[in-house]
């Protein structure tokens, strides 16, 4: 079946290090999402001409660019343009970044324009002030709607990070055919094995955030 080929030299260990690089990237992809997401859907919520406007074309771009043509774009094409030696894994987290601060925005902004008027107006009327309003009353709700959403965004960004080694990034996937050549004339089946077994490792690491999300679900209900 092929996974024989995992167990010759260090060829798991190299997947399981493949797969780290790839954790790595969405991590700090995410971790940068997050941040300049909720700063960016704060401002979209506020309903600035400006602010909406520049905002609609940023998702739009997102939304219609595929990431590997951002991706090309970023390593290949502005950064030769610009006569900047950047590095794979640093195009990599800028493009991460760029949609994942744009999906996170929006999620913040649905989050926020979903809450009712009428919840400022009833703490307004229990005396509480805006800054009391918005910690105790607001930004709780906010959390537990923005929770879920934000943990399937980053299991689809774990999972997008295999479109790195297309400029040169050696992550699981990678490695997983590097091993495949190397091993094609004795195991000519090695492929299976191969890729089932990255199966395993992505779902690995993405199934335990999906509980998370489902565990956070229920017990907020």
């Amino acid at each position: 079946m092929g996974f024989e080929v995992l167990l010759k030299g260090t060829n798991f260990i190299r997947l399981l290090q493949g797969l780290w690089v790839a954790l790595r990237i969405s991590l700090i992809s995410v971790g940068i999402s997050i941040v300049l997401g909720i700063i960016l859907g704060t401002l979209m919520s506020l309903k600035k001409p400006v602010i909406t406007a520049v905002s609609r074309v940023y998702l739009e771009i997102v939304r219609i660019m595929p990431q590997m043509v951002l991706l090309f774009i970023v390593f290949f094409g502005f950064s030769k343009a610009m006569g900047l030696n950047l590095p794979a894994e640093a195009s990599a987290i800028i493009v991460f970044s760029f949609w994942g601060t744009a999906e996170m925005g929006d999620l913040v902004r649905g989050c926020l324009i979903s809450i009712p008027v009428i919840q400022y107006e009833s703490s307004y009327a229990l005396g509480m002030s805006k800054t009391d309003t918005f910690i105790h009353v607001i930004i709780p709700q906010i959390i537990r709607r923005l929770i879920p959403l934000s943990i399937n965004l980053i299991t689809r960004m774990i999972k997008t990070t295999s479109l790195v080694m297309m400029i040169g990034i050696v992550e699981v996937l990678k490695v997983g055919q590097q091993i495949i050549e190397a091993n094609r004339k004795s195991s000519p089946h090695a492929a299976f094995g191969v890729f089932a077994t990255v199966f395993l490792l992505y779902f690995l690491a993405c199934w335990p955030i999906s509980r998370l999300s489902k565990y956070l679900e229920k017990r907020w209900s």
